[in-house]
């Protein structure tokens, strides 16, 4: 099947959205209030970012795992881009590869929450849940003393909100237990995954 004009323009509209906010996170590092400072430069606020953009898109779900890499790495690009342009040497190397391994399961799991499915948009969501607690508890166990718990604080309470928003609104036992579930297994690998990363750059 060839690609229609919707997917293309859907992919340009992502790649140059994420390429403009992953500039903008590198100007943002200076400009937010401490409480918030850790939005800029944390695995979660990237998520974010890249699950909004491809949600927005509505793909299917190869098409929204193949943004979520695109997404991510425009992201890192643009945030080096314009960290060199604000005169700060950054190698966007590490988590461009980052961008890689993550991106499809961030952008499926995007995909799946605006998609039909039930089962499948709970899971989704608990993924993307997932993130934001597993961040959230890495800040506020890891790097607690070196930044502001606000953000981290916000973190935990944006994942159990879509936790929670999400079994109410697919309202079937089978979604709740789903976004439940995959909530806490993304939590737990995304912890472990926190530690390792941390051990390496």
């Amino acid at each position: 099947m060839n690609p229609s004009p919707r997917t293309f323009s859907s992919a340009l509209a992502v790649v140059g959205a994420s390429l403009l906010l992953g500039g903008l996170t590198s100007w943002l590092q200076g400009l937010l209030p401490d409480a918030l400072a850790s939005f800029a430069n944390s695995p979660s606020g990237w998520t974010a970012l890249t699950a909004l953009l491809v949600a927005a898109a509505r793909p299917s779900l190869p098409w929204g795992a193949a943004l979520g890499v695109a997404s991510f790495v425009a992201l890192v690009l643009g945030y080096t881009v314009a960290s060199e342009l604000r005169g700060l040497s950054y190698d966007p190397v590490f988590w461009s590869v980052v961008g890689i391994i993550a991106g499809p399961f961030v952008g499926a799991a995007a995909a799946a929450v605006v998609g039909l499915r039930a089962v499948h948009a709970a899971l989704g969501a608990g993924a993307l849940a997932g993130v934001l607690i597993a961040d959230g508890i890495y800040g506020l166990t890891v790097v607690d003393s070196t930044t502001s718990p606000v953000y981290w604080t916000l973190c935990l309470v944006a994942g159990a909100a879509v936790v929670g928003l999400t079994a109410v609104r697919l309202r079937t036992p089978a979604a709740a237990a789903g976004v439940v579930a995959s909530a806490a297994a993304a939590t737990g690998v995304l912890s472990l995954g926190y530690g390792v990363l941390n051990s390496v750059y």
